[in-house]
C-alpha cells in the first residue's frame, strides 16, 4: 500500500529534524522556523520557512535553506523539493537562487563576500564544542576519566537514556575535529589531547552560554514578531540557574 499524505509529510518533517540553525546547534524543527510544509501526489514538497527578523544574516539563511533541500530530496519518494524563505530582506534573492539551485555567490554576486563552507566548517566546530561538553560534564559526574578514554571504551559505556543521548549527538560531530583512527575518545578543536581539563571545560563553557543566550534571543524574537507568547524570553533565560539550560 503506498504511504499516505500524512505519512510522507512525517517524513519530511522527519529529514528536517537533522537540520539545524548552523549558530544555534539546534533543529529548525524545534526552533519552529518551519512555516509551511506540504506533500503533493507527484512527489513534490515544499516548504516554506521563517526567521526571527527581517534581517537575520543572509547567508545563515541560504545554508539552512540548502541544507532543508538536501535532507528532503534524500527521500527516494521526493521528485522535487521548492524552499523559500518569506518576510526578509533578502527574501526575493535568497528564494531566486534557491529556486535555480544557485550557490549562495552565484545568488548574491558581488554582495556575498565568500562561499558558505568556511561558516559552515566554523559553526560545525562550535557544535561539537557543545555537545563535548555536556558529554564530558556528565562522564565527569558518573565518576568517569574522560582525557585518557579510547573511543572504543566510550563506545561501549553503559549509560543511561540522558548520556547515551548525549553520547550520540557527540558522536555525530566528532570527526569535524578528530583525525581519522584517532584513537582517544575527547580531543580538542584542533585534533589534539586535552591536557587541563577543568581550563578547557572553562573555555568550551563560554561557548555554551554564548549559544544558549543567542537561542533565548532568537526563540523571545520569533514569538514577538508572530505573536507566539507561549516561547522563553530572554528575562526567562536570566533566570535561569547557571548551566541549567545545558541539554
Amino acid at each position: 500500500m503506498s504511504p499516505t499524505a500524512a505519512e510522507r509529510e512525517a517524513e519530511v518533517r522527519q529529514a528536517l529534524d537533522h537540520v539545524t540553525d548552523p549558530e544555534l546547534d539546534e533543529p529548525v524543527t524545534d526552533l519552529r522556523f518551519i512555516e509551511h510544509l506540504a506533500v503533493d501526489p507527484d512527489g513534490t514538497v515544499t516548504i516554506g520557512f521563517r526567521l526571527p527578523t527581517y534581517w537575520c544574516a543572509a547567508n545563515f539563511a541560504y545554508l539552512m535553506a540548502a541544507d532543508m533541500q538536501r535532507a528532503v530530496a534524500a527521500l527516494p519518494w521526493v521528485r522535487q523539493i521548492n524552499v523559500s524563505l518569506g518576510k526578509h530582506m533578502y527574501a526575493d534573492t535568497i528564494n531566486r537562487g534557491l529556486a535555480n539551485r544557485l550557490s549562495f555567490q552565484a545568488a548574491f554576486g558581488n554582495e556575498a563576500s565568500a562561499e558558505l563552507d568556511e561558516l559552515r566548517r566554523t559553526f560545525l566546530v562550535k557544535a561539537f564544542q557543545r555537545r563535548q561538553e555536556a558529554l564530558l560534564r556528565h562522564l565527569i559526574e558518573r565518576g568517569d576519566q574522560p582525557v585518557t578514554m579510547q573511543l572504543a571504551d566510550l563506545h561501549s559505556l553503559k549509560l543511561d537514556e540522558t548520556g547515551a543521548r548525549l553520547r550520540g549527538r557527540y558522536l555525530d560531530r566528532r570527526e569535524i575535529c578528530a583525525r581519522p583512527r584517532e584513537p582517544l575518545a575527547f580531543v580538542d578543536a584542533n585534533g589534539s589531547a586535552i591536557e587541563n581539563l577543568a581550563a578547557y571545560l572553562r573555555n568550551l563553557e563560554r561557548v555554551s552560554i554564548n549559544a544558549e543566550f543567542n537561542g533565548a534571543l532568537c526563540r523571545g524574537l520569533l514569538a514577538a514578531r508572530f505573536n507566539e507568547t507561549d516561547e522563553p524570553t530572554l528575562l526567562d533565560f536570566a533566570r535561569m540557574p547557571p548551566r541549567a539550560a545545558r541539554a
